[in-house]
């Protein structure tokens, strides 16, 4: 069985470090990419509703004093298909890095830069309301699906003989409130289940892989009320002020050690492309010729690659292991697709075949990041299964050998498809919403 390339995990620290990819080993049941995500998982930015210009009053037929006319209705705000098809293609990346393992990918599309860049158009539209409630529904939308997912691994972990009290201590039930509120990194055994089994030795790093996302989307939350005040006053120093973080303790010039490490880490090389989304949402891009905006982000990409250039790793061209190359290809790369951004309320040409998948895509993004590395895991041990199958294996073994990877890939869309009909509504019913089992907006065009 051909092994994939490992992926990245290493500047994250523990498994949840590699960002978007953090640690992307064969998929075979043993060792299953690992992210790196969400995706920002929750649904796309909406486009801010059309200004209604008020009627002026109407004369009275009597001659009296003009009669107010009622108010036209505002349209309601639509949803900015363009940013929905970004997170959908961002979504696809990272499943197909985490299953290949292709350090290129990295550069071709930085997925989790995209989605905080997204997230946080999103997060700077809604900070127009309160900003305590703002959280309070970001948080009350970010948790659930992580503790329905929590819910299933960590049992499985106690199932498989991890006992941590016994190693850590007391100490180790203040590490497990990461599964309730991942403010740190979320604790596993690092060796669990037995080689050739359903479960791997390091099942639970892969499973717990995508938490990193949680954590780190967490801590821009939270911070982005100091974040959006700090951006409108002092826009640039703002923007730019991660990526010099990035320069100081992403390239070991200074090392900050332990869980607040790992995610100063993630808050540095992300910072840039969550404030970038600010930009966005504020209309600051555009008040800058595009010349100069894309100019200044190939140039800041150019940095990127040649920072990245000196400091391969043993997966080469991997973005994810070098954090100031990935902060900066990120950011450059982030700018040029908001410069350019259309404002579609509908997908046009041939993207609309994709609508409905685009939709499901953002509807469930968090259902889907959390649970897809398990799911390849799951993908991997099914395609094993093939040798077994009597007169099938001895026949076709050669030939599943040599597109193993490929049916894992065509294998992990249908248990995706499952996870979503089992564990997405809890997206709904966190959000508050009508729980559905496949929202893809085909039930939208039926009523329209």
């Amino acid at each position: 069985m051909p092994v994939v390339p490992p992926g990245p995990a290493a500047y994250q620290g523990t498994a949840p470090a590699a960002y978007p990819e953090h640690t992307a080993g064969p998929v075979t049941a043993a060792t299953a990419p690992v992210p790196a995500a969400y995706p920002e998982p929750v649904a796309g930015p909406v486009l801010a509703a059309p200004d209604v210009t008020r009627p002026g009053p109407v004369p009275d037929a009597s001659g009296g004093a003009p009669a107010q006319a009622a108010p036209t209705p505002r349209a309601k705000p639509g949803r900015d298909r363009y940013l929905d098809l970004l997170r959908a293609v961002a979504l696809v990346r990272v499943v197909v890095f985490h299953l290949f393992g292709w350090a290129w990918l990295t550069v071709l599309f930085p997925s989790m830069g995209v989605m905080f860049a997204l997230a946080g158009s999103l997060m700077a539209r809604s900070l127009s309301r309160p900003a305590v409630s703002v959280i309070r529904g970001r948080l009350r939308r970010l948790l659930p699906p992580m503790w329905a997912f929590s819910l299933v691994i960590v049992p499985i972990m106690f199932a498989l003989s991890w006992k941590p009290v016994r190693e850590e201590g007391l100490w180790w039930f203040i590490k497990l409130g990461s599964y309730i509120l991942p403010l740190g990194s979320p604790p596993y055994p690092d060796e669990s289940g037995s080689t050739g089994g359903w479960f791997e030795l390091t099942w639970a790093d892969q499973a717990a892989g995508p938490l990193w996302y949680i954590r780190a989307y967490l801590w821009f939350v939270l911070a982005s009320p100091l974040l959006l005040k700090a951006f409108r006053k002092l826009p640039w120093v703002t923007l730019l002020a991660p990526i010099a973080l990035t320069a100081v303790i992403g390239t070991g010039l200074v090392t900050v050690p332990g869980t607040f490490g790992e995610g100063l880490l993630d808050f540095a090389v992300f910072g840039s492309c969550w404030v970038l989304g600010f930009a966005h949402n504020d209309g600051l891009l555009k008040e800058i010729p595009r010349y100069i905006a894309v100019s200044s982000a190939a140039i800041v990409m150019g940095f990127g690659l040649w920072w990245a250039s000196g400091h391969l790793t043993e997966e080469g061209w991997n973005l994810d292991e070098i954090p100031l190359a990935q902060a900066t290809w990120s950011l450059g790369f982030c700018a040029i697709l908001l410069v350019y951004a259309p404002s579609w309320k509908k997908l046009p040409g041939r993207l609309a075949g994709w609508d409905s998948l685009v939709t499901l895509a953002n509807n469930r993004a968090v259902t889907i990041y959390l649970w897809h590395n398990l799911l390849l895991m799951a993908a991997a041990q099914l395609v094993d299964e093939l040798w077994s199958v009597p007169w099938f294996g001895d026949t076709f073994g050669t030939y599943i050998e040599q597109s193993y990877e490929v049916l894992v890939l065509i294998a992990i869309w249908p248990l995706i498809g499952l996870a979503i009909l089992a564990f997405g509504w809890v997206e709904d019913v966190a959000a508050k919403r009508r729980p559905r089992l496949w929202p893809n907006g085909a039930d939208r065009g039926r009523k329209a």
